[in-house]
């Protein structure tokens, strides 16, 4: 599970833990943003059979949206997006130009997944001489990334790389850096690693990094490898140097690290109420309200949020817990889950706990004889039944 949740170091650290809410005041007019949002999704099936994966919401706004704005607070309004050609379409619907975050939009199609390098190669028009920053589109990392957009705009590093320490290094690429501090070499998940820097999947460059991935060749898996073309500057004594990032991330690439983002973005949501709550219903101060939600005859704990025109009946709503909008949820339980927009959930004897139910999902209790479970799942679908 690609997650890290870490504290402050030592004094070596070469950065401490940004504030989320912070801006940079002005826009920056030499930087462009880069996020890659394109890959099919696969471990989070069948979810992305019918949806892009970036759009899948924690705290229900979309991962992508996320992205987005970590990037306009970081002062950059010029950003591209590549995207697939399976879910290219539904992200330029969701997204649209850039205007809700004052933004400009430009979309980069990738017609195969050939790989991180690949897509920097295939964005060197619209990026054209700048530097700018490359996002990959399903990761969230707590507190932004304006201090290192400031470090990188004020430094005269080729390239920046963010790091974080995590517990195992095997199951990432690490880097190796120099006494200097900077980088010397990246591994991809080494058997005895050498550091326990991992790479985030926040990067820096200037208009080198189109050397790199132009040197490069195939990895294995025939595609340009990003770690490929970083280690090419290196080696070509481009400067290189690692961001250490001292807070939480996660790549949300599988059902239990979306369940995760989505309790650590819950916990630091700050609640409101704009939906109604009746007098026979608990509801405590941890709990966000959209416009139009119902809670009634109910008891809902958070950190949670309840979306717009959502009805929660008769029911019990637990901590970590994400309901879209327009759902419908009576007469059952449900904790640490997510429930995308439009579900009915009625009449479950026991408690759903750890899930991610996808678009228009109906979860009801069949009655009558004979007794057992009725399912209509697509491919790839996972139930655990008691």
């Amino acid at each position: 599970m690609r997650i890290a949740a870490h504290f402050n170091q030592q004094a070596g650290d070469l950065v401490a833990l940004a504030d989320s809410s912070a801006r940079i005041s002005e826009p920056s007019t030499t930087m462009k943003g880069l996020i890659l949002s394109g890959g099919k999704g696969t471990r989070l099936r069948p979810l992305t059979f019918t949806s892009a994966k970036q759009l899948i919401p924690l705290a229900n706004k979309p991962v992508l949206f996320r992205v987005i704005q970590s990037i306009r607070d970081a002062g950059i309004d010029d950003i591209g997006i590549v995207i697939a050609p399976e879910t290219g379409a539904e992200i330029k619907s969701v997204v649209g130009d850039g205007s809700r975050w004052d933004a400009r939009i430009t979309y980069i199609l990738q017609d195969e997944p050939r790989g991180l390098a690949h897509a920097v190669k295939i964005s060197r028009d619209f990026v054209g001489d700048s530097r700018f920053v490359m996002f990959l589109g399903d990761n969230c990392i707590q507190g932004g990334i304006h201090r290192l957009i400031e470090q990188f705009a004020a430094s005269d590093y080729n390239s920046q790389i963010v790091l974080t320490r995590v517990a195992d290094p095997r199951q990432y690429g690490v880097a190796v850096l120099r006494p200097d501090g900077s980088i010397e070499r990246l591994i991809e998940k080494p058997k005895d690693p050498p550091s326990n820097l991992a790479l985030v999947g926040v990067y820096m460059f200037d208009q080198h990094v189109f050397e790199a991935v132009e040197a490069i060749q195939p990895s294995w898996r025939n595609e340009l490898e990003i770690t490929d073309a970083i280690q090419w500057l290196v080696a070509n004594r481009y400067r290189v140097y690692p961001y250490v990032h001292t807070g939480w991330w996660v790549d949300t690439g599988k059902r239990e690290d979306m369940l995760e983002a989505n309790a650590l973005v819950l916990e630091e949501l700050v609640p409101h109420r704009e939906g109604e709550i009746d007098a026979h219903s608990t509801v405590d101060s941890r709990v966000t309200l959209e416009k139009g939600a119902r809670i009634v005859r109910s008891v809902v704990r958070g950190p949670t949020i309840i979306g717009e025109n959502t009805q929660i009946i008769n029911s019990y709503i637990g901590p970590f817990t994400s309901i879209d909008r327009d759902c419908v949820i009576e007469d059952a339980e449900i904790e640490r889950s997510i429930v995308l927009e439009q579900c009915q959930i009625a009449g479950i004897p026991a408690r759903i706990h750890d899930s991610l139910i996808g678009r228009r999902a109906v979860i009801t209790h069949a009655m009558g004889k004979p007794n057992g479970y009725r399912l209509l799942l697509g491919d790839y679908s996972q139930a655990a039944l008691p």
